[in-house]
Order: structure tokens, then C-alpha cells, then sequence
């Protein structure tokens, strides 16, 4: 019997921030069931650290170079096959309802589902506006409990005598971070910076310094719950740097200033005259901000889970949980994603199928956001089609998987220099022990990408001394085979996919020619 496949996705939501993984940031009873009752995946990798093309390559099972979304201003072209045109070919019932961010329009709306309804862009949080192909509407409420509710109408209502294939995909916990009403009241003990929250990005790349995604200094009002003062704080204000988006940074201070910041909710003031003590105020608004806009997605799943125990659907229904790609709480002292560091790379994965998955498994073997799709073919009973560059995870899933699984993660970021963030463009490789990433620094006329002068320069971590990545290893003499060794691993997997390097590589140059 083919497998029903739900795939609930997040936005930006970091595993640590999920209590199976032991975080010990917050509690989430109902992702946790996920991993205690089927498999808890530790090394699931995104190949683009941002929203839009990471939903490219779970839907295409393709990299961004193929599938042409890699950046944030690159939209899908809807006639391309994808996993649910496939899926839906061969019986399966298919639904997609929620955050979309692959462009709008008829040339790029979803294609290959029954029913859909998507938020526009990135939507709200309150009484949002879902389109869908009859047209945008306005539903009041809050979105988390919006999309779950569309889902389980689109169950309560399918054709029994087949299975179904659903993407049920959040907004939360997306900047800027607004929960539900109900958990306002959580979170009221401040919780433990992270221990890299005062990097000084010493021996790193130059992008790491240059990243406009710290806490300190580019959290905006907003993104703190705070009053926006008329006219600028005392101490100055640095505008947000976007068209679409009035809002201002809550400034630094600097020597001798002091500021008083106002709670939007309640009317507190909070005045600040140190800079490490507003710097931390500022992680301890981020943190718990970010944690209430979690819960509700934790509550529904939970309500999810109910209605497959209770219709009896729980046994043969494939339930995944995962973000589209990790992010930054307080980890050098950052908010955000993008880079291929590790908190930003990682993708929690989550996974129960009582007919094929033993409960309470946890895995280390590596597997990627392209292997998504290739696995629902799998379980389906339908062959994975060649354009597809993906593996299916059934192996791992089933213990199968030997000494001969992929130990090679790749990832590339194209956006260089985007106006809000600064971060610039790189690829590398994550293998189970070490990280290599070369920052290439050119926009390459990527859209949303901008020019700069910064030279190439590359990075290499040892995953194992240096969990969090705290000494560029790339020019220590130590690790000059190591180097090396993973020099022509990148080589050889952007040969394998076909990505074209911006380094000096012959393996990729020498299979380009054949």
C-alpha cells in the first residue's frame, strides 16, 4: 500500500530550538513525539540558506543552478516537473497550503497540487491573505493556526480510497517574529547567552565581520517589540536598508550615551547607559520573541498528530518535520541565516512511519534538502526521473544505509552583498568531520546580488575540535593534507552535479570538456 506523506515545513526555524535536540532553549512536546516515536536526523544539510531557493530544491529535487532559483529575486518557473506533478500522475491526492515564496503570477503559482492556497511573499501573522487559483482572500486569525486548518479540511475532505501527498508549510517563526496571543505570557526568565554571542570574528574570512546580522546592531524596533521613536532614537538611528520596509535599527551605544527603548506591548521603558548590557537586553527580546512564535507551531502539530491517531491514518503516514533552512540565535552574535556555518546550514529533520521506521532512532549520516523528493518517489513506488539530483533517504530511514551513503554535503550562496544583510557569496562542502568554504565574493549578475572589491578567500573548519567555528584552519600547516583532500572533494562534487567552480579547478574543468 502506498504511504500517505504529509511534510509540515517552518521558516527559519533552528534546530536548537526544538527540545529533542536537545537545546534546552524551550520545550516543544509535539515535534518531540516526531523524533520519539520515528527517526531524529542530526546532519540534514540545505544547499542555498535561504527561503527561496531552498523551496526550489525540495520541490525539484535539483540544485539552484539547475532549477535557476538562487536567489531570493528568482522565482520558480511553474512549467518545470516537480515532485507533486509526479506524485499526483500516479493517484496521490496533492495539497500545498501556506508560505509559497516562489513568486506569484501564473507563470510561477503552484502547480502540480489538487488544492493550494499561498501567502503572498512572506505574509502576515494576523488575518493574512492566502491566494489561491480563485484569487486572494483575507482569513482572520493567526496564520500558524490558518494553514493547520486548511490541511486538516483538505484531509477531513480527500477521497479515502487514495493516498495523499500534503506540504504544509508555516510562516513562523520568519522575522519579525509575532506569536500567538495566547503564548505572550512565556518565556519570562531570561535565558543563557550562547558561548560565541561576543565573537570578535578574529581568524575567520572577511565576510564574517562584514555580515550586517548582528544583534547588537541590526535588529530593528520591530523585530524587538519596541516603540519606534518620532523622528529617530537620542542616540541616532540607522535606517533599514529596504524600499518596502519603514523601520529603523536599534542603535548601538557609544561612550557616554545612554537610551530609553519602550515596550510596545505593555508601555515598559527600559533604559540603557552600558553597551554590553543593551547589546544582551536586545538577545533576551530576540530569544524569547522568536521561541513564543514556536510554540504555536509546536500546538499544531500537535493538532496534526491527533487527527492521524484518531481517523487511524498514523501507521501508513509519512510525517516529516523540518525548516527550510537553519538560523542563528545569539551564535556569534547573530540573527539570521545565509552563511554555511553550522547553525545556518543545518535543517532540522524529523521523521515517523510506524510501518517502516523504528521509534525513537536518531541518525549521523548525511542527507540533503535536494534528497527530499527523490524520497517521497521511493516510498511511493515510483521511479526517481533522471533530471533529479537528489537520493532518497529510505536507506537511512530503514538503517540500510551502509559505508557507502553520501558523506559529502554541498552548499552555495549566490546572493552577494544583498542590500539588508551583506552577506557575501560562497559554496563549500560539509563532510562528517570538516568544512570547507571558498567566498568567492562576485555577484556573478545574480539578482539581488551587489558589487564589492573583496578578494576570494577560503575557510576551512575542523567540526570536531572546533564545533563552532571559532579557527579558519584554511592556512595552518597541520592541516595542509586535509586541506587538500577536501579541496578535491568540492572539486568532485561540483563536477558529479555540475556547478561551475570560481576556483582553479581541474576535476571540474576536465568533466566539463568531456
Amino acid at each position: 500500500m502506498q504511504p500517505n506523506i504529509i511534510f509540515i515545513m517552518s521558516d527559519d526555524h533552528a534546530a536548537r530550538a526544538i527540545s529533542a535536540y536537545g537545546g534546552g532553549l524551550n520545550h516543544t512536546p509535539n515535534l518531540d513525539r516526531l523524533a520519539h516515536e520515528g527517526m531524529r536526523m542530526d546532519r540534514c544539510y540545505v544547499t542555498n540558506s535561504i527561503c527561496t531557493p531552498s523551496r526550489a530544491a525540495i520541490l525539484t529535487g535539483t540544485y539552484n543552478h539547475v532549477n535557476q532559483v538562487t536567489t531570493l529575486d528568482t522565482h520558480i518557473d511553474n512549467r518545470l516537473p516537480n515532485v507533486a506533478k509526479h506524485l499526483r500522475h500516479s493517484g496521490y491526492q496533492t495539497a500545498m497550503f501556506g508560505k509559497w515564496h516562489l513568486g506569484e503570477g501564473k507563470a510561477h503559482e503552484p502547480s502540480g497540487f489538487d488544492q493550494w492556497a499561498v501567502l503572498p511573499g512572506q505574509g502576515v501573522y494576523y488575518d493574512p491573505t492566502l491566494i489561491d487559483a480563485d484569487g486572494p482572500r483575507v482569513y482572520p486569525g493567526y496564520a500558524t493556526d490558518i494553514i493547520t486548518d486548511m490541511s486538516l479540511d483538505f484531509l477531513k475532505g480527500r477521497d479515502t480510497s487514495r493516498p495523499f501527498f500534503l506540504m504544509c508549510h508555516h510562516k513562523a517563526p520568519h522575522r519579525n517574529f509575532i506569536c500567538d496571543h495566547k503564548h505572550e505570557h512565556l518565556f519570562e526568565d531570561d535565558l543563557p547567552l550562547p558561548d560565541s554571542f561576543t565573537d570578535d570574528y578574529s581568524n575567520r574570512a572577511a565576510a564574517a565581520a562584514a555580515a550586517k546580522m548582528r544583534i547588537r546592531s541590526d535588529m530593528t524596533y520591530d523585530d524587538l517589540g519596541l516603540i519606534q521613536p518620532e523622528g529617530g532614537s537620542e542616540v541616532g538611528d540607522v535606517m533599514f536598508p529596504h524600499p518596502h520596509i519603514q523601520n529603523r535599527k536599534v542603535p548601538e551605544l557609544q561612550p557616554g550615551q545612554s537610551i530609553t527603548l519602550i515596550d510596545a506591548r505593555t508601555g515598559e521603558n527600559f533604559t540603557f547607559s552600558e553597551p554590553r548590557a543593551l547589546a544582551e537586553f536586545k538577545y533576551q527580546r530576540y530569544i524569547k520573541r522568536y521561541l513564543r512564535t514556536v510554540q504555536s507551531i509546536d500546538d499544531n502539530v500537535g493538532r496534526m498528530l491527533d487527527y492521524l491517531d484518531a481517523e487511524g491514518l498514523a501507521d501508513n503516514t509519512i510525517v516529516i518535520y523540518t525548516s527550510d533552512q537553519g538560523f542563528f540565535l545569539g551564535e556569534h552574535g547573530w540573527f539570521d541565516k545565509r552563511f554555511m556555518y553550522e547553525e545556518s546550514l543545518q535543517m532540522p529533520f524529523m521523521v515517523r512511519y510506524p510501518n517502516g521506521i523504528r521509534a525513537g532512532t536518531v541518525t549521523q549520516q548525511i542527507a540533503m534538502n535536494v534528497d527530499f523528493a527523490p524520497t517521497f518517489l521511493d516510498y511511493a513506488g515510483l521511479r526517481m526521473p533522471t533530471y533529479m539530483q537528489g537520493t532518497s533517504m529510505r536507506p537511512v530511514f530503514e538503517q540500510t544505509a551502509g559505508d557507502g551513503w553520501q558523506d559529502v554535503a554541498y552548499h552555495r550562496y549566490w546572493m552577494h552583498k544583498d542590500i539588508i544583510h551583506n552577506a557575501f557569496a560562497h559554496y563549500g562542502i560539509r563532510t562528517p568531520h570538516y568544512k570547507l568554504i571558498y567566498w568567492y565574493n562576485d555577484p556573478l549578475q545574480q539578482l539581488g546580488a551587489t558589487a564589492g572589491d573583496e578578494p576570494p578567500e577560503w575557510e576551512l573548519f575542523d567540526c570536531d575540535a572546533d564545533p563552532f567555528e571559532l579557527h579558519n584552519r584554511a592556512n595552518d600547516p597541520e592541516y595542509a593534507a586535509i586541506f587538500t583532500d577536501m579541496l578535491g572533494r568540492l572539486d568532485a562534487k561540483m563536477a558529479e552535479i555540475g556547478d561551475l567552480p570560481e576556483h582553479d579547478s581541474p576535476i571540474v574543468l576536465a568533466a566539463m570538456a568531456q
